[in-house]
């Protein structure tokens, strides 16, 4: 029987779609679910939506529990799944929008990238560090699955920090994005092969192709490009497929992520550009706002005993590793580890997304080898903002954070030097206490 913790077990609907994946394994069912979460009101509703899933598969003797003491929740555990934001979204996302929108720097999601996915990164990664702690003494051997953003930043302060967690990060922009090319193409993803590898929200398809019945495969990359050179794709796609054209691979994170870590698609004076690519500013506010409203409506649901509970299989990875774990079964999922030469021509310290084999042997990363020039050049200019966001954060040095800021490719295309210096001056001081002090 494996123990699985949750940690930021509040957020109810991505909870509710990792335990329906894990509890529908028959081979899983009887998994013992540890739910940990600060909000005592969220857990809660975590707890009363874990025993409906429960009770609507017939798992009568299904071990849950409960609690706001995060060292309880994970002793013992086999596996932990990160899923909290810390700050919330207010006043710490909120603050992330705001306050850059007064210099003149808009955002889209400000979570992986920017001054935005810089500063989640510095609250989030005391908080995570904090958590790998508890586990070495409660859950030695266990392993830690985060899904928590920014992806790249957190991977690799933990893998820095604590080299011997067990660790993968986890996103399903390439399941998702996989699906979608298929989908555009009018072909059924179960009949493609595809190589993915990069950072996460950075990462490109390096091959892209359809099994044919003679034995033989169709590289499907011509019909894309040809699709962006015409235009024939969604409106919502348009910098990604900019993006293809120019660079000659599709990239797995979505448009208005995408269009937040470039210096070539939001710009002052230019809403030319952010109504030729369909640029949806502050679209992380609007999420965060229906996400919010969705969640009270959930909740009456929840705990509405005569309204059914869906249980439905999602596409993240994490029931899939759980299950190759405890029973020695081969999966192949998309992790973000260290590097450690998997892509020759990425620095060996830096975070990368690659497939990944599961097994009872654990995580085990494919060695890629190079990525196009071009696209590893694209990359390290993410690499750089990193790499100082990560440092500010395991040195407590104020001035890698204005390092940091000043070498994102949108924050230096729109900001002095000057300017971004006091920006960050400005996001410290609102941030308060949910900042470590920096000298």
């Amino acid at each position: 029987m494996a123990k699985i913790c949750l940690i930021g077990a509040g957020s109810t609907v991505f909870a509710q779609n990792i335990l329906s994946d894990v509890l529908s394994n028959p081979e899983l069912s009887d998994s013992e679910v540890s739910l940990f979460d600060i909000d005592r009101t969220r857990l809660d509703t975590s707890e009363i939506m874990a025993r409906r899933i429960g009770a609507t598969l017939g798992l009568t003797h299904l071990n849950i529990t409960a609690t706001t003491d995060r060292r309880a929740a994970l002793k013992g555990a086999d596996f932990v799944i990160l899923m909290m934001q810390i700050g919330g979204y207010k006043p710490a996302t909120v603050i992330d929008f705001e306050i850059p929108k007064a210099f003149g720097l808009r955002q889209t999601i400000a979570d992986t990238l920017g001054v935005g996915g810089i500063f989640r990164a510095l609250r989030t990664i005391p908080v995570v560090l904090d958590i790998a702690r508890d586990m070495q003494t409660m859950c030695p051997g266990a392993l830690m699955m985060n899904y928590v953003n920014p992806m790249a930043m957190i991977s690799w302060a933990v893998q820095e920090a604590f080299p011997d967690i067990r660790y993968v990060g986890l996103c399903h922009s390439v399941q998702e994005t996989s699906g979608h090319l298929a989908e555009l193409l009018g072909e059924n993803i179960a009949d493609i092969d595809f190589r993915c590898a990069g950072i996460n929200h950075v990462a490109f398809f390096t091959k892209f192709e359809k099994r044919l019945p003679n034995g033989r495969r169709e590289d499907l990359y011509p019909r894309l490009r040809a699709m962006a050179a015409n235009g024939q794709f969604p409106a919502h796609d348009a910098v990604r497929f900019a993006v293809l054209k120019h660079f000659g691979h599709f990239v797995t994170e979505s448009s208005e992520h995408f269009s937040e870590y470039t210096p070539w698609f939001i710009k002052r004076g230019r809403d030319d550009l952010i109504q030729q690519f369909q640029v949806p500013l502050d679209e992380y506010i609007r999420r965060c706002e229906e996400q919010i409203a969705g969640w009270h409506t959930l909740r009456a649901e929840l705990e509405d005993k005569n309204a059914p509970i869906e249980v439905c299989q999602s596409n993240e990875y994490a029931a899939a590793i759980i299950h190759g774990m405890v029973t020695g079964t081969n999966h192949l999922i998309y992790g973000n580890l260290r590097n450690n030469g998997l892509i020759d021509n990425l620095p060996s310290n830096a975070a990368v997304e690659v497939p990944c084999h599961i097994d009872h042997n654990g995580i085990q990363p494919v060695r890629v080898g190079r990525v196009p020039a071009q696209l590893a050049a694209i990359m390290r200019t993410q690499i750089n903002v990193q790499e100082l966001a990560v440092l500010a954060a395991l040195t407590g040095r104020r001035d890698h954070i204005y390092h940091a800021a000043m070498l994102d490719p949108h924050t230096a295309a729109e900001l002095s030097l000057d300017e971004i210096k006091a920006l960050c001056d400005q996001l410290i001081t609102a941030h308060g206490s949910f900042l470590p002090e920096y000298a």
